[in-house]
C-alpha cells in the first residue's frame, strides 16, 4: 500500500485542516509515493521506539504527537529528535503524526479514552466546527458509581501511577454517572463542562491554581498526559484494520514520567 493512501484514510477521520495554528501535525519524514507494508503505532517517537522500529523492520511510524515541532537548525544526532530523523531516513522509515487533528475525532482521542472508562453515549464537549468535530467529550455511566470507584477504575485502566484530584462538592462518596474528559491538556474547556452538567471532568497537565479556582464546582481528575492519550494508536489501528498492512501496537510506548 502507497503511504499517501494510509494518510488519506487517517486524513479522512482527522483531517490536517482541524489541527491548530501552532501544531505540525501530517507527514513528517518519508515519501508519499513510498510502498509500506509494516506499520508500527505509538504516542511518541522516543529512541525505544525507533529502536522497535528498527528491529521490527517497518516501513512507517505512526505517532500521535509530532517528532518535529519546532524546525531543526543542525541534524547531529545530539538530541532525540535528530537521532529520530537520522536513524529513520537511514533505516526508510517514514513517519506520521496526527496529534491536534486526531484529537477533534469524536471517535479519537477522548472518544476512545472514554469507551475504555465505559462512559456511553458520549458526545463532543468543546465542538470547534460541528457536532462532530472538537475537543472532548462527554458522556454518562450506564450506572452511577461513588467517585472513589469511578477514582479506582480510572487508575487501573489507564494504569497510572498516581492520580491528582479534588472530589465532587459531596466528597469522594458522592455519586457521579456524567463524566467529561479530554485527552491530553484540556483543563481549559472545564467550563464546558460545568455548564453540561458533569458531575467529573478528567484531563492532564493541571495547574495548581485551576484545581484551586475549580473546588467545589465539579470533581476534577489529573491522570497523567500520556496516561490519558495511550490509546490513540488503538484509533489509528482500527482505521487501517482493513488495508491488508502489518499492525504493531508498540511495547515500547510507556511515559517516561515516574511517580512515587
Amino acid at each position: 500500500m502507497l503511504l499517501k493512501d494510509i494518510i488519506h484514510i487517517i486524513e479522512s477521520a482527522a483531517p490536517l485542516s482541524n489541527q491548530e495554528s501552532w501544531d505540525n501535525s501530517g507527514l513528517q519524514i518519508g515519501d508519499k509515493e513510498a510502498s509500506v507494508s509494516s506499520v508500527l503505532l505509538c504516542t511518541d517517537v522516543t529512541d525505544a521506539i525507533v529502536d522497535e522500529a528498527i528491529a521490527k523492520q517497518v516501513d512507517l511510524i505512526i505517532s500521535h504527537h509530532p517528532l518535529l515541532f519546532h524546525g531543526l537548525k543542525t541534524i547531529q544526532g545530539q538530541t532525540m529528535q535528530e537521532r529520530a530523523v537520522i536513524r529513520c531516513i537511514r533505516a526508510g522509515i517514514s513517519i506520521y503524526s496526527s496529534h491536534t487533528a486526531m484529537d477533534c475525532f469524536l471517535h479519537g482521542v477522548s472518544g476512545r479514552l472514554a469507551e475504555h472508562l465505559g462512559i456511553a453515549h458520549y458526545r463532543i464537549l468543546h465542538p470547534t466546527l460541528n457536532d462532530q468535530t472538537g475537543y472532548g467529550v462527554i458522556g454518562e455511566l450506564p450506572t452511577p458509581l461513588p467517585f472513589s470507584e469511578l477514582l479506582k477504575r480510572t487508575k487501573t485502566t489507564l494504569g497510572a501511577a498516581a492520580i491528582r484530584y479534588i472530589p465532587p462538592q459531596g466528597g469522594e462518596a458522592t455519586l457521579v454517572s456524567r463524566i467529561a474528559l479530554c485527552g491530553g491538556a484540556g483543563a481549559e474547556f472545564i467550563d464546558d463542562a460545568i455548564h453540561q452538567q458533569a458531575d467529573v471532568y478528567l484531563s492532564a497537565d493541571w495547574k495548581h491554581h485551576q484545581f484551586i479556582e475549580n473546588a467545589g464546582r465539579i470533581g476534577i481528575m489529573d491522570v497523567g498526559h500520556f496516561e490519558s492519550e495511550q490509546f490513540t494508536k488503538e484509533v489509528i489501528a482500527s482505521l487501517l484494520a482493513d488495508c491488508g498492512l502489518t499492525l504493531h501496537l508498540a511495547a515500547a510506548d510507556r511515559s517516561p514520567v515516574k511517580a512515587v
